[in-house]
């Protein structure tokens, strides 16, 4: 049996119900526009049920999730889910090419479960770049009551979305990638929808919280960090992580991690901050942690972070380790699965480059840049609808030749496990998601990857995630198992 695996890494998922004995959860959600102001600008936002951002979504583990979808846009609309593994079937992933977009007017019923997942994830709006006008919104699956979590329940459980703003309606903003430019440099940075000064969160002294924070931006790493209190990071797109304690934290274009830290500093108000990595100039947003017995305002300077320091972003995503006496979604230990002993049945180097095809900027995969077709890919494959698309349309290794367009898919076998590297060889981060599935991050490095790289392979305890970034001139490795079918 064989997979079909589209460059978009559009990967297996779950289709099909899980049984009675699971609890249902069921949501109802309108998709309308409104005035949003969260740069003190108006301009049009997507909204859910009303809200901006949308409502978070509170699970446990098995849960089955009954969300039914009405788009009152005037245009398709389609939400993913980051780092749900829809297992057996990838028709929920949300994606144009396994779904098929709600039509304006129209509903549709996703039907998810969380099996054998914990952790801290978010979802979005995948088409027409509405992500830049909201739609998107907090996931969190608990785990079961029996299951051991390696800390103390929190005093409070928060969830952080940051990402970079701009304030031209997404509809200009696809408009100029459709004329063929690259993206501007964003206006600004949001804290849950609200910029500089719009959000707060309040503490009582002495008690540990959790912080859930995914950036649900469009293009810039961020860097996470809040005025005179440490951060112990714990879990990682549900992987629980050794608990290392860091002053800041990088997170990437759609990356997601949970930190705790104490409110344990003299009754006051302090800044959170978040300011963007990499970039010239830097931006910068706060909001407030205000300790109930507080007894001022926040002050003193802002505090400083990382701004263009690649190393110290690559060195701190080295030391984010499994956990691998804690539990995971179930009560064995975390390092119970010896990833490092199986054999990998292949290896696949997918290398992004950048360009000009017929006046218009475009980005590829080896050299191939996607098309999407008239016919959703999953829907090509059940029918067996011929000419949408071609199996083996795009190698599985660079080809160094210029940029084309294809609507590309690349066969893997069903149940392999396989590795694959990602070869950044542009002058920007790229943020790289596996949608369906979580993958072992084994190695990070310079240069071009060997056979000689794997010698540097993490084989015991690198966490499993679904996002990873590839800095500038450098190159990701990592193992899949590909045990779910299309």
């Amino acid at each position: 049996m064989r997979l079909h695996l589209s460059v978009a890494l559009i990967c297996a998922t779950l289709f099909s119900i899980a049984g009675a004995e699971d609890p249902y959860r069921f949501f109802n959600w309108n998709v309308t526009y409104g005035d949003i102001f969260p740069l003190g600008v108006r301009q049009t936002g997507i909204l859910i049920n009303g809200q901006f951002p949308g409502p978070d979504i509170h699970s446990v583990t098995n849960d089955n999730l009954i969300i039914n979808v009405f788009n009152n846009l005037d245009v398709p609309f389609l939400l993913s889910w980051n780092g749900v593994q829809n297992r057996r079937n990838s028709y929920e992933d949300g994606v144009y090419g396994t779904t098929c977009p709600i039509p304006p007017g129209k509903n549709f019923t996703y039907i998810l479960q969380v099996k054998d997942q914990i952790g801290s994830f978010y979802y979005f709006p995948s088409l027409d770049f509405h992500k830049a006008a909201g739609g998107f919104g907090g996931i969190r699956i608990l785990s079961r009551p029996r299951i051991p979590v390696p800390f103390p329940d929190p005093a409070g459980d928060y969830t952080v979305l940051i990402g970079d703003w701009y304030t031209s309606n997404h509809t200009d903003l696809k408009a100029h990638l459709d004329g063929g430019n690259k993206l501007p440099f964003p206006d600004g940075i949001l804290i849950n929808g609200r910029g500089p000064g719009g959000a707060s969160f309040n503490v009582e002294q002495g008690k540990t919280y959790r912080l859930r924070i995914s950036n649900v931006g469009l293009q810039n790493s961020l860097n996470f960090r809040i005025q005179n209190h440490k951060l112990k990071l714990v879990e990682v797109e549900g992987t629980h992580t050794l608990q290392t304690t860091y002053s800041s934290i990088d997170l990437h274009v759609g990356q997601s991690m949970s930190v705790l830290f104490t409110a344990d500093q003299p009754a006051k108000d302090y800044y959170i901050v978040v300011s963007s990595r990499f970039t010239t100039p830097v931006l910068t947003t706060t909001t407030t942690l205000r300790y109930s017995n507080s007894a001022g305002p926040v002050s003193g300077p802002i505090p400083g972070g990382p701004t263009i320091q690649i190393d110290w972003s690559l060195n701190q995503a080295r030391s984010i380790r499994k956990n691998l006496t804690a539990s995971g979604p179930r009560p064995n230990p975390q390092g119970s699965y010896h990833y490092g002993l199986i054999n990998t049945t292949r290896t696949i180097i997918l290398s992004n480059s950048a360009g000009q095809v017929n006046g218009k900027q475009r980005y590829a995969v080896n050299s191939v840049s996607f098309v999407p077709a008239d016919t959703p890919l999953k829907l090509a494959d059940y029918f067996k609808i011929d000419g949408v698309y071609r199996i083996g349309s795009i190698s599985d290794r660079p080809t160094g030749g210029g940029i084309y367009l294809d609507t590309s898919v690349m066969n893997t076998d069903y149940r392999a496990f396989i590795e694959i590297v990602f070869q950044n060889d542009e002058d920007i981060i790229q943020s790289w998601h596996l949608n369906g599935y979580n993958f072992f991050l084994v190695g990070m490095d310079g240069g071009q990857w060997t056979p000689a790289s794997r010698n540097g392979y993490n084989l015991r305890d690198a966490v499993s995630r679904c996002t990873t970034q590839v800095k500038t001139q450098h190159l990701w490795s990592f193992f899949v198992h590909l045990k779910n079918k299309v």
